[in-house]
């Protein structure tokens, strides 16, 4: 199993350019396989903070996790992801998801419509474009959902793997046939071992392609003090109790309650559910770092240095 970590935050703090590109660096000569960034509304864009990670970067694998996509047409999240690649030399993953209603709806004022038909039909048409060459540059697309034909050519581009946001069965099942993996958010070891991998994979087996990936991401910290950390995690994690998509989620786990299902303990004890999650069929795992003692910092770097060592 792979271990990832979030370069750019995702509890509440703002990252800026300087943040990013420290994080990216540090997250590099910390031997993490991958970097990843969400795409959130006061923060960074998250392709725009990719290709600046990957400029100062050489090795470490850069990720989305995730854009969403009704509010960018797929020729446009195409050529942004292409160019991004061209950057980071073939290191660049692109994580995309619908998002919530909340999002799409209340601060796009878009229609949130047919989540799972949209998704199939955004991810299908990205791979129409990831696939024009030089001597064939012209997109052709035509199905319900998305009607083009366009030019499209990025020098230096090179193909995209796709990760999709997914935790829903539907959502699961045109992952696994059409994506190349999936990011889950909120999943905890029963919801990873009965739910997510048997779903995907199988869905992956039954259209003949290659064994999915599985990047399970939670949030992780290394305390001293467990009920003062619950405590304040109780608080930063409030918010998602009001979206849907994540409380079916955590429904599927062994806990409701978002601070049991976060990773949150001493060493031994973050260290032995993060592997479980490899025994499990996680092929990669994906950290947001938090800093829950009274000594944020000093916690948040216990995190980072037993993830790192793990």
């Amino acid at each position: 199993m792979r271990m990832g970590v979030f370069i750019g935050d995702v509890s509440g703090r703002r990252t800026t350019v300087a943040e990013l590109v420290a994080n990216a660096r540090a997250a590099e000569a910390a031997g993490f396989a991958t970097g990843w960034v969400p795409h959130i509304p006061y923060s960074l864009d998250a392709l725009t903070a990719m290709a600046v990670a990957a400029g100062v970067t050489s090795r470490i694998e850069l990720g989305t996790a995730v854009v969403p996509t009704f509010p960018r047409h797929p020729l446009s999240m195409a050529q942004d992801a292409l160019s991004v690649q061209a950057v980071a030399g073939g290191r660049f993953t692109l994580g995309i998801g619908p998002s919530h209603p909340s999002v799409i709806e209340g601060m796009y004022g878009l229609s949130y419509a047919r989540p799972a038909a949209h998704t199939a039909a955004y991810v299908e048409a990205l791979r129409a474009c990831f696939a024009a060459t030089p001597s064939a540059n012209i997109v052709r697309v035509d199905g319900e959902f998305y009607r083009f034909a366009s030019m499209l050519e990025v020098p230096g581009g090179a193909d995209v793997p796709i990760l999709v946001a997914a935790l829903a069965p539907r959502m699961l099942e045109l992952t696994g046939r059409l994506a190349d993996g999936t990011i889950t958010f909120w999943a905890d070891e029963r919801a990873v071992g009965d739910h997510v991998v048997p779903a995907i994979t199988g869905a992956a087996a039954a259209a003949g392609r290659p064994a999915p990936r599985v990047v399970v991401g939670l949030p992780v910290a290394v305390v001293a003090d467990v009920d003062a950390a619950r405590s304040r995690a109780a608080r930063l994690f409030k918010a998602y109790e009001a979206i849907p998509t994540y409380q079916r989620i955590l429904g599927r786990g062994d806990s409701a309650d978002p601070v049991d299902t976060a990773i949150i303990g001493d060493e031994r004890t973050v260290a032995r559910r993060v592997r479980r999650m490899a025994e499990l069929g996680a092929t990669d795992f994906l950290a947001a770092p938090l800093g829950l003692d009274d000594d944020s910092d000093g916690s948040r770097r216990a995190t980072m240095e037993l993830l790192a060592s793990l």
